[in-house]
């Protein structure tokens, strides 16, 4: 019977795939263009290509999602983008989203599609939603392995926090980015530390990291707003107005021009009366175009979000479940009076049923003994870490000043974990260091004094160990019991 439904299905599929042949190939070659041109840093639909040709390839896509797996999510992917370009965030949006519906395996393409979402969300002041979106991106990001672009999303990350004022967070993430062997984050480390400043409203700090900025980078618009809006804020006037007047003519974004012109409006006290009212009107009119947009920005958001709470369509499985008890009913009735017509089958039936049992008592009882030994082998590592570090001779009761020796004792005392983690993990003796560390329970400030390092960095170190053995730095610990001296 589940032989005829996959048949039955595979026959759909194949009506479907031979209904749009053609739209489907002209479909994939506007996508091949479009990677193409989005290779030389071009977007389909504006440097080149028509954009209403990669609009029918999105839609072929869409209303034909049986023909070809392959291309969707790289079509609605180059479709958000261009509607991005063209100032209509609700409808890439849903372009976006429905390149997360997908299907494809390209985590290149979705890392990228989740950046276009987190920046749609910041533009929207959503700030949390946008680190959500940007940490989904640099997920993406490292599991296709593009280290450089998993950087520039922690880099994102960490800004939105900072315009949280989240500053435990940000300079976690700081942390991280100071450590990037791939490139030098130091103007963009100043970026994140102006504005955390800003944010936290401590302005003499925020000037400062601005005016390092500044030095590296005289055209950073960034450092001259949060110098301007400081100095705003601070009340000191001539200062602001200096520096807003310095990003009008730097700046060709829509927001730094409003700042800039609400600061001359309420600061410049060098203009006549005439002029602040020309100022007043110009921003005015920017109000007026970023209202506009900031409507079609929640629009937008909206949407992501009830993507994010939907709740699924379970009417499908209904029916399956209606079509099984009614197919199980059946199958009864029959298998019933087959019964009474073949005493001796049922007699067998019955014999098997037993053993099935038998089986099955057995089996428990074997899942039940590997879960006693499991516990006992925890508890058994458990006594081992307190025994070690409530002793008066720590460290040196595992011989910490001579690692191999120290790893000898801790293959020892917890099953193999010191040659697990040089082997498997490929950790050095640092990061060995750490893991038995964390296994003994260890406070922050003890590993720091062993380790020889920061307490800050301790924090940045477990999440770098962490990340290699796939857990979380809060998890480590039961992490290396379960499933390194367990296992």
């Amino acid at each position: 019977m589940h032989r005829k439904y996959y048949i039955l299905y595979l026959l759909l599929v194949c009506i479907f795939a031979a209904c749009a042949p053609r739209s489907i190939r002209e479909a994939q070659e506007v996508v091949a263009q479009a990677d193409s041109l989005w290779h030389e840093g071009k977007i389909y639909g504006v440097d080149e290509g028509d954009s209403a040709t990669l609009a029918q390839a999105y839609e072929a896509f869409r209303h034909f999602p049986l023909s070809c797996g392959e291309g969707r999510g790289e079509v609605a992917y180059h479709y958000g983008k261009l509607l991005r370009a063209k100032e209509n965030p609700v409808e890439a949006m849903q372009a976006f989203i429905a390149a997360t519906h997908s299907g494809t395996k390209d985590y290149h393409i979705l890392g990228r599609v989740y950046s276009n979402i987190g920046s749609i969300c910041h533009l929207a002041g959503e700030f949390q939603l946008s680190y959500d979106m940007y940490e989904k991106s640099a997920d993406c990001f490292l599991k296709n392995g593009d280290s450089l672009l998993y950087y520039y999303d922690l880099n994102n990350m960490a800004y939105e926090k900072a315009m949280l004022s989240d500053e435990e967070s940000t300079y976690t993430l700081i942390g991280i980015l100071e450590e990037c062997e791939i490139i030098d984050f130091r103007l963009k480390i100043l970026e994140l530390e102006s504005e955390l400043y800003l944010r936290s409203q401590r302005y003499d700090s925020a000037r400062q990291k601005a005016l390092e900025l500044l030095k590296s980078d005289a055209n950073n618009t960034l450092g001259i707003l949060v110098l301007a809006q400081s100095y705003s804020f601070s009340h000191q006037k001539d200062s602001a107005a200096y520096y807003a007047e310095m990003l009008l003519q730097k700046s060709q974004n829509i927001s730094d021009i409003h700042n800039a012109l609400y600061i001359l409006t309420n600061d410049d006290e060098s203009k006549s009366k005439e002029s602040i009212r020309k100022v007043a009107a110009d921003r005015s009119d920017i109000q007026m175009r970023l209202k506009d947009r900031q409507g079609k920005l929640s629009q937008a958001v909206q949407l992501l979000d009830q993507d994010l709470h939907r709740k699924p369509d379970y009417q499908w499985l209904y029916a399956i479940l209606l079509t099984l008890v009614v197919g199980g009913a059946c199958l009864y009735v029959y298998n019933y009076r087959k019964r009474r017509q073949h005493a001796l089958l049922s007699q067998q039936v019955d014999d098997l049923n037993i053993q099935n049992k038998e089986a099955e008592a057995q089996h428990e009882k074997i899942i039940g003994d590997i879960e006693k030994h499991k516990r006992t082998i925890t508890d058994e590592v458990e006594q081992n870490c307190k025994l070690i570090i409530k002793a008066e001779s720590f460290p040196q009761n595992i011989y910490w000043n001579k690692y191999k020796k120290m790893c000898s004792i801790v293959d020892k005392r917890f099953y193999m974990l010191a040659s697990k983690l040089h082997t498997k993990y490929k950790l050095n003796e640092t990061e060995t260091r750490l893991c038995v560390l964390t296994l003994l329970d260890c406070k922050y400030d003890l590993i720091a004094d062993l380790l020889y390092r920061s307490n800050s960095s301790i924090g940045t170190l477990k999440i770098r160990v962490a990340k290699k053995l796939g857990t979380t730095a809060k998890d480590l610990r039961m992490y290396l019991i379960e499933n390194e001296c367990v296992n």
